[in-house]
């Protein structure tokens, strides 16, 4: 971001002191989707040999494993995931490699918001699977999988406590960037199109109101009355904060956004990360690509 590199890249360079030095014989580790895996390799450096099933780019909530994947589970020390109803398909691919070994949840402890999914008679109350869109939730997620690790690999546990400790502190610096940056625009301002419901554990930290034509899955299909009423409130209000996800179809949020004549604020990275060449191959990167856009589109409201 060169125009606010500051904040960003020194929260980044902490990530220098999270490297482990080599081991022998690194214990297998299998994260169910980019950002689980990313935690993973962060705190526990070349300590670990991680497999992520859902890779970059990936969407977890439409994942269908294969025979393959099943394989990867072999001879694991430990299994990752995240759930609040966002990889139970690790449930059934676990049983079908015949896996019993340590599963980790890397969200419990966190506390969980709930939507409404779906509209009338069909409507249902579900639980929010994205915690880790907020950084704080974010350091108990390393918390977990650094207290899984230690369980898996009690030689290094000592290891994996310190950088846990190191990553929590590089979280909490990005949740005070990331609050007094947003804390700066006005409140009617902090409105935000995006291609599907991911960021409602950030809107709730940082009071932003996040608008989507999809529900939290991006398999629930968006309604014609929804999307139509979504384009009435982005003339209404005045929204020019509108983005694309880098895991979803991105035709529904550029028909929108021609629509109403508003120009996409580029692309956001919510359920998974990007390619190692792309912007956000990291969950610290994530925000670094995030934050400055969100800041930029909604100040444009």
């Amino acid at each position: 971001m060169s125009h606010d590199p500051v904040g960003f890249h020194l929260v980044l360079a902490a990530l220098g002191l999270l490297a482990g030095t080599a081991q022998a014989a690194p214990i297998k580790v299998v994260a169910s989707f980019s950002i689980l895996g990313d935690m993973v390799h962060q705190l526990a450096g070349d300590r670990a040999d991680v497999t992520v099933l859902v890779g970059p780019d990936g969407d977890a909530h439409t994942f269908d494993p294969s025979p393959a994947d099943a394989r990867k589970l072999a001879n694991a020390a430990l299994v990752v995931s995240n759930g609040l109803g966002l990889d139970g398909w690790l449930d059934k691919l676990a049983a079908s490699a015949g896996y019993a070994g340590p599963r980790l949840v890397a969200s419990d402890g966190v506390k969980t918001r709930t939507m409404i999914e779906g509209e009338g008679g069909g409507a249902k109350e579900i639980t929010d699977p994205h915690a880790w869109q907020d950084p704080r939730n974010g350091i108990i997620y390393a918390l977990n999988i650094a207290a899984g690790l230690a369980k898996a690999d009690p030689s290094n546990a000592e290891e994996y406590g310190r950088h846990a400790d190191a990553y929590a502190i590089t979280l909490a610096t990005v949740d005070k960037y990331t609050r007094e940056r947003i804390a700066a625009i006005p409140r009617d301002k902090r409105r935000v199109i995006t291609s599907h419901d991911a960021f409602g554990y950030f809107g709730a930290a940082y009071g932003v109101t996040f608008l989507a034509p999809e529900g939290l899955s991006t398999d629930q299909e968006a309604s014609a009355g929804g999307v139509a009423k979504l384009v009435d409130q982005i003339r209404k209000e005045k929204i020019r904060a509108i983005f694309i996800e880098n895991m979803t179809d991105p035709r529904l949020i550029k028909s929108i956004a021609a629509e109403t004549g508003v120009e996409l604020g580029g692309a956001l990275f919510s359920d998974a990360l990007s390619p190692p060449d792309g912007p956000a191959p990291c969950y610290l990167c994530m925000f670094q690509n995030n934050v400055p856009k969100l800041i930029d589109g909604m100040k444009k409201n």
